[in-house]
């Protein structure tokens, strides 16, 4: 791969080649990327989307959004920094063609900002709970009507991969520079096989059947290499893909442990035990005794370990540029730093005293009962709409949903994906409001 080609301007449906010399400084394409995403719908819904503990309505835990932002401000400066390296190393990329450092920022900031937009509400639980429906529930009865790859879209339901579908909707006009979208796709791989190996990039998929020619095109214009053709195609990462899964990364880290400390599930002890040892070299002590609250002094280490993961990242990044250019990195960023023992602990901590909390597990439950009943609604109606079978009760469920052409589509395989791409796109507050609705719950 070669950063001329990655650092594509084009735009779907573009006849004529972008240049970055010929770009408005004031007004620049990477960053209309991020300023479209900002005004999307699908992004705004991410304020009521769980990040860790669903449903939360404290003041200081995460939500989708600001996890996001938070993200993406992380990824803007590690962009910037390797941009900078970049410029050095390739210093054509400049003079020639006219690219700044800053526009590595903007990619993966704006890549960073939509990394979750495709998630469905209630946290990693509506994923699988979307799965569960097609594998084992009502949804179970489409897999004899579907192929291989189209069944496990829908059993493996991947928010990075509604997501993708999302960006690149052609109704929704993002039209997003193919860069952006690039560095969005940490999984740039069909559905099947699950896992072919070990590659990080090989983790999950990226893209749906239904969106697998745009995802071609992207690709190719980008010049990803192609690790397997035929039957089943899949291609090396997009270099600033790294960078962006490291920004997520070093967020969730960080920050869901600082949310751990503050709702009282991790014991404030545990802050300066586990975040020690990332923030030893810039640590003022000093400082740190003269903060008087456990949100203070946590928010205060907090900043000092991201910083610290930033400029690790950056410099594995840099020391692998070349192996990540040919595809040889199969690994996260995080995985390689000097940080990595430290890291592990703090996401053991987590997933004991967060994640598998009680009231994280309670209300994922919930989720999984919201979703499931909404799919089964919503998949008969559309279903009995398609075979002429359609009652007056489909009639009115089919009324609540918005107008998308894969709802009334002759293809099954479209409109169930459909269904679950609504589903994936309502809020926790939403989704729960339709489910009391639809069961006939006083609200």
């Amino acid at each position: 791969m070669n950063w001329d080609q990655l650092l594509s301007l084009k735009r779907y449906g573009d006849t004529n080649k972008r240049l970055r010399k010929e770009q408005d400084e004031n007004r620049l394409g990477f960053e209309v990327d991020y300023d479209r995403i900002i005004f999307s719908s699908a992004f705004r819904s991410l304020q009521d989307k769980t990040q860790v503990i669903p449903l939360s309505k404290t003041d200081f835990v995460h939500t989708r959004l600001t996890h996001s932002l938070e993200v993406s401000v992380v990824a803007r400066s590690l962009g910037r920094i390797v941009g900078k390296e970049l410029l050095k190393k390739y210093p054509h990329l400049e003079h020639d063609l006219g690219y700044k450092s800053n526009d590595f920022g903007a990619i993966t900031a704006t890549a960073a900002l939509a990394h979750d937009i495709g998630n469905p509400p209630f946290g990693h639980s509506g994923e699988k709970s979307i799965g569960e429906f097609f594998k084992t529930g009502a949804g179970l009865v489409f897999k004899k009507d579907l192929t291989d790859k189209q069944y496990e879209d829908l059993v493996s339901f991947e928010g990075n991969a509604n997501g993708f579908k999302i960006l690149s909707e052609k109704k929704e006009a993002l039209r997003l520079s193919y860069a952006t979208l690039g560095a969005f796709m940490k999984y740039p791989k069909e559905s099947l096989p699950v896992r072919p190996t070990a590659h990080i990039a090989d983790k999950k998929y990226g893209f749906f059947q239904d969106d697998k020619e745009l995802f071609q095109d992207v690709a190719a214009d980008l010049g990803l290499l192609q690790t397997r053709k035929g039957e089943t195609i899949s291609y090396s990462r997009h270099p600033l893909t790294f960078l962006v899964e490291a920004a997520d990364d070093i967020c969730y880290t960080i920050i869901d442990f600082e949310d751990g400390i503050n709702l009282g599930l991790i014991d404030e002890e545990f802050a300066l035990e586990y975040l020690i040892n990332l923030v030893k070299k810039t640590i003022n002590i000093d400082t740190y005794k003269s903060l008087t609250t456990t949100k203070t002094r946590v928010a205060y280490l907090r900043a000092l370990a991201i910083s610290s993961l930033i400029r690790e990242a950056a410099a594995v990044f840099m020391n692998n540029e070349e192996a990540i250019l040919n595809g040889e990195f199969s690994h996260g960023l995080l995985d390689k730093c000097v940080y990595e023992p430290q890291i592990n602990d703090i996401i053991k901590i987590s997933i004991d005293k967060i994640y598998e909390s009680d009231e994280v597990i309670e209300k994922e439950i919930v989720g999984y009962s919201v979703l499931s009943k909404l799919l089964d609604i919503y998949t008969a109606a559309v279903n009995n709409k398609a075979t002429g079978k359609d009652t007056n009760y489909d009639k009115l469920i089919l009324k609540t949903l918005p107008e998308i052409e894969g709802f009334l589509s002759d293809d099954l395989y479209k409109r169930l994906l459909s269904v679950s791409s609504y589903v994936a796109s309502l809020t926790d507050s939403n989704a729960l409001l339709l489910y009391r609705k639809l069961s006939g719950m006083t609200i």
